[in-house]
């Protein structure tokens, strides 16, 4: 049997003390049902603490990295309001984080069904989300990961649009002006548009529904770049504007 409380609590004290931590299946037989169990007991614990949510992050949505990770399915996390960086990400509170371009997706209305997901949004916008996983090494299996909640930190979202097609944006990462990673949205299960069914679909599976409000981050569009201190990066997306952060 897996301890689901005492499991989330050893993953959001490593987040809380700023402490790597060996993999979960080091010691417990953790397998996907119950890492979701731990992720949801860990956004618990957030929420206890007055958090709010604020939406979903969707992961594993290259085919790269599901041939890597040995899946077939995309993965999910929750976000909650403490975890947008309005304008700065204090990198001294995370363990060794990464960032990546996202596209971001504003719900308008509640969500009850996959097929109404893309008919519900209220706006697009480029943005951005700060991984950092707690397990020493960035190692990690794939239950690990999902207990972890996705390896989700912070994010970020620039100035929202109306609804788009955003199947083939241009994305561009900079930091201190240097480009570091180019790509397409299409990187994202070929259209950031499957992304978010998905994610309304994972949603219903779990008895949650997408709420008026929410934000969902449709995947990396490129690989995660390592987040150094005192810098300044900028994500822009081809017709969708840009979106800044310091550290």
């Amino acid at each position: 049997m897996v301890d689901v409380n005492a499991l989330a609590a050893t993953l959001d004290d490593a987040a809380r003390d700023v402490r790597a931590i060996p993999k979960l299946t080091d010691a417990a037989p953790l397998d996907v049902t119950a890492a979701y169990a731990v992720q949801r007991a860990g956004i618990e614990r957030r929420r206890s603490r007055g958090e709010r949510l604020a939406g979903v992050k969707m992961g594993f949505t290259s085919r790269a990295k599901m041939v890597q990770m040995g899946v077939d399915d995309v993965i999910w996390g929750l976000l909650t309001d403490r975890m947008l960086a309005e304008s700065s990400v204090d990198v001294s509170r995370l363990i060794h984080p990464r960032i990546e371009p996202e596209i971001a997706y504003l719900i308008g209305r509640e969500v009850r069904s996959a097929a109404e997901a893309e008919t519900a949004v209220a706006g697009v916008a480029v943005g951005f989300e700060v991984l950092d996983s707690r397990y020493a090494g960035f190692d990690f299996t794939l239950p690990d990961v999902i207990a972890d909640n996705a390896s989700a930190a912070r994010f970020g979202i620039g100035a929202w649009h109306p609804p788009r097609d955003v199947s083939n944006v241009g994305l561009l990462v900079e930091i201190d002006g240097r480009p570091v990673q180019t790509g397409s949205s299409a990187a994202i299960l070929g259209d950031p548009a499957r992304s978010l069914r998905a994610a309304a679909r994972l949603a219903l599976d779990a008895g949650m529904t997408l709420e008026p409000g929410w934000i969902v981050l449709a995947g990396a569009a490129t690989a995660a770049v390592p987040l150094p201190k005192d810098a300044h990066v900028r994500v822009t997306g081809a017709g969708l504007g840009s979106v800044e952060v310091t550290t």
